[in-house]
């Protein structure tokens, strides 16, 4: 790496990048939605933690959250945003970048 590469450091998003939360990304942006259980059991966090961090991913407008009824039950329903498949495809590139300019 040469010392201007060095100046410009590889910006990564850190929201994304906590292990929870790039967990959840990485199940939505597989799929058009999915329901709070199947990111729970996917996830392996808990009711409260993947709730927490839903709620961060929201507040970016990284994913959107839709709670409904089903059979007098609540559903929550998460989808990726336009944004958030946007930031996440930027820090795919970047991690990328970040093993590519690993020396050999």
């Amino acid at each position: 790496m040469s010392s201007e590469d060095s100046s410009h450091p590889i910006e990564i998003d850190r929201l994304i990048h906590e292990p929870a939360r790039l967990q959840i990304m990485t199940q939505l942006y597989v799929v058009e939605e999915a329901d709070f259980l199947f990111l729970m059991r996917k996830t392996g966090l808990t009711w409260g933690n993947l709730s927490s961090h839903m709620s961060r991913l929201e507040a970016a407008g990284y994913i959107e959250i839709k709670k409904e009824f089903l059979d007098k039950k609540p559903h929550t329903i998460l989808r990726m945003t336009a944004n958030g498949r946007a930031a996440f495809n930027d820090y795919q590139a970047a991690i990328r970048k970040v093993f590519a300019d690993l020396p050999r």
